[in-house]
């Protein structure tokens, strides 16, 4: 029997995936401090504490590292531009803006995508993201985000580009 094609997967252009599991070593940090502090104390050795400390620690820490790679998490391919858990066509997406001339947290005046909807479930863009202005379908306008806006606004813009110029 022969097997049927598998759809082609889209190569990722951009990927960023929100933060690192190697936050996950400050659980045995803490534990560690905890030993220190002990012995330093003169307490001698104890392993109940450290071992709480190992544990609430270690599992807090993952909780906030799954979240963030969850939900702030940037994946762009041909087909379309992931931010977080939302997922938005490249097709929908007619413009890449240009970067806005004041910051958000100037009293200047802002840029008019700077106030859309930045896109994603979270309600704004993420701590230590830089946004990046794209037109909608629609004539609507929203904000991608990612860490390395560079590069993903350069990805992004050659990828518009060339759909726009393929339409024509």
């Amino acid at each position: 029997m022969p097997e049927e094609p598998q759809p082609e997967q889209s190569e990722p252009l951009f990927v960023e995936t929100g933060a690192s599991w190697y936050w996950l070593l400050s659980g045995p940090a803490a534990a560690v401090a905890m030993l220190l502090i002990q012995y330093k104390g003169g307490v001698g050795f104890q392993p109940v504490v450290p071992l709480i400390f190992l544990v609430l620690v270690t599992g807090f820490v993952g909780l906030q590292v799954k979240a963030a790679r969850v939900h702030t998490s940037v994946e762009l391919t041909r087909t379309a531009l992931r931010e977080g858990t939302e997922i938005t066509p490249v097709g929908q997406i007619v413009a890449v803006l240009p970067e806005a001339q004041h910051s958000v947290k100037s009293r200047e005046p802002l840029e008019k995508w700077q106030t859309a909807r930045a896109l994603g479930e979270l309600s704004g863009v993420p701590r230590g993201r830089t946004a990046i202005g794209v037109e909608l379908t629609g004539k609507r306008t929203a904000q991608a985000w990612a860490r390395n806006h560079r590069e993903l606004r350069a990805a992004l813009t050659t990828l518009v580009e060339g759909q726009t110029a393929s339409a024509r």
